[in-house]
C-alpha cells in the first residue's frame, strides 16, 4: 500500500496531464477531452444514422445498415489501425494520434449511438407518428418536431452509458502512441520495472472511480426520466427520494 501510494505521490502530474507544458498533453486529461469531444461530434452523425437506418428510401437505408453493421462487428482497435493508416494516405500529410484516435471515436460511438437514436425513435408510440402525420407533417418535419425530442430524451440515461464505454475506449489509444492515461501508466511503469502490479493497480482505481461515479449518475437521471413519466411534477418525497438516492415511494406513501 505504501509503495502505490509513493507511486501516486511521485508521478500524480504524469497520470493528471501528461508531460504538458513541456510536451504533448497526456494523462486523465487526455483521456477526458478524448472521450468528451468523441461523443458530441459523434451525436449528430448517430442522429443522422439513426434517420437514415428508419428512413423510407431504401437507397439511403441499406447503405447506412451496411456501414453500422461493419463498424458494430469489428473490433475497435482494428479500425483505429486502418484510421491510422487510411487518413494520412487520403490526406496526404502525417496525422496525429490524438487526432486518428478522435477521427475513430467519432465513427464507431457513432455508429453505436445510431442504434441507441433508432431504438428511442421505435419505442415511441406509434400514435405519435399517426398524430404527427395528420397535422401535415412529412418525415423529417415529424422526425424534428415531434419524435427525436421525445426519444432523446428517453435516450439520455443510454448515451451516458455510451460515454462511459468511451472512457474505457480511448485505452486502446496507446498503440498509436496517444498520451492518454494508460499511456501514462506504461511510461511510468517502464520508468520503475520493478513495480508493475502497483502501477496498473493505480490505473484500474482511476478507470474505476471515474466510470462508477458517471453510472451512479446515469442511475439517477434513469430514475428521475422514470418519475417524469409517470407523473410530471414530482412530489416534495419523490423529489427527496431522489436527491438522497433512496427507492422513489410508493403510491400509498406519495397519499
Amino acid at each position: 500500500m505504501l509503495s502505490v501510494l509513493q507511486i501516486v505521490r511521485d508521478n500524480w502530474l504524469l497520470l493528471l496531464i501528461g508531460q504538458y507544458p513541456y510536451g504533448p498533453l497526456g494523462g486523465i486529461a487526455a483521456t477526458l477531452i478524448l472521450s468528451v469531444f468523441g461523443i458530441l461530434l459523434a451525436f449528430p452523425l448517430s442522429v443522422a444514422l439513426a434517420l437514415a437506418r428508419t428512413s423510407p428510401l431504401r437507397w439511403l437505408r441499406w447503405p447506412v445498415t451496411g456501414l453500422v453493421y461493419v463498424t458494430r462487428g469489428v473490433p475497435l482497435l482494428m479500425i483505429i489501425l486502418w484510421t491510422y493508416f487510411l487518413l494520412p494516405a487520403l490526406l496526404g500529410h502525417p496525422v496525429s494520434g490524438f487526432t486518428t484516435m478522435l477521427c475513430t471515436l467519432i465513427l464507431y460511438e457513432g455508429c453505436y449511438l445510431s442504434e441507441v437514436v433508432r431504438a428511442g425513435i421505435e419505442a415511441l408510440p406509434k400514435g405519435q407518428t399517426e398524430a404527427a402525420k395528420a397535422l401535415g407533417h412529412g418525415y423529417f418535419g415529424r422526425m424534428r418536431w415531434i419524435i427525436l425530442p421525445q426519444a432523446l430524451f428517453n435516450m439520455l440515461p443510454s448515451m451516458l452509458s455510451q460515454f462511459i464505454s468511451t472512457i474505457q475506449d480511448t485505452t486502446l489509444g496507446y498503440v498509436i502512441n496517444v498520451q492518454e492515461l494508460t499511456f501514462a501508466a506504461n511510461q511510468i511503469n517502464n520508468q520503475l520495472l520493478t513495480q508493475p502490479f502497483q502501477v496498473f493497480f493505480i490505473l484500474a482505481i482511476t478507470y474505476f472511480v471515474v466510470c462508477f461515479t458517471l453510472t451512479q449518475f446515469t442511475h439517477w437521471l434513469e430514475r428521475l426520466i422514470a418519475a417524469r413519466r409517470r407523473g410530471g411534477a414530482l412530489p416534495a418525497s419523490a423529489r427527496a427520494a431522489l436527491e438522497d438516492d433512496l427507492p422513489l415511494p410508493t403510491g400509498e406513501e406519495l397519499l
